[in-house]
């Protein structure tokens, strides 16, 4: 078999990335949920749509994981 195939065609891009958000840049709705914290991790796609907000670093990269998604952290 020497057909040449592209994958890129068929798979998505499956990189997340996971930043430190300070929750006083957030919509205010936002911050009233989390008063008792000052800091929450967002997970992003390449193009910058934001999937999630979770209180820990750790529980970013998971749920990315647990979701099939290849999480990088950006400083």
């Amino acid at each position: 078999m020497h057909e040449t195939y592209d994958f890129a065609e068929t798979t998505e891009n499956r990189i997340v990335y996971v930043r430190q958000v300070a929750v006083a840049d957030l919509p205010q709705d936002v911050q009233e949920q989390v008063a008792d914290t000052d800091v929450l991790y967002a997970v992003h796609t390449a193009d910058g749509e934001r999937l999630a907000l979770v209180k820990e670093r750790k529980l970013a990269f998971s749920l990315a994981r647990e979701h099939d998604y290849a999480p990088v952290p950006v400083h």
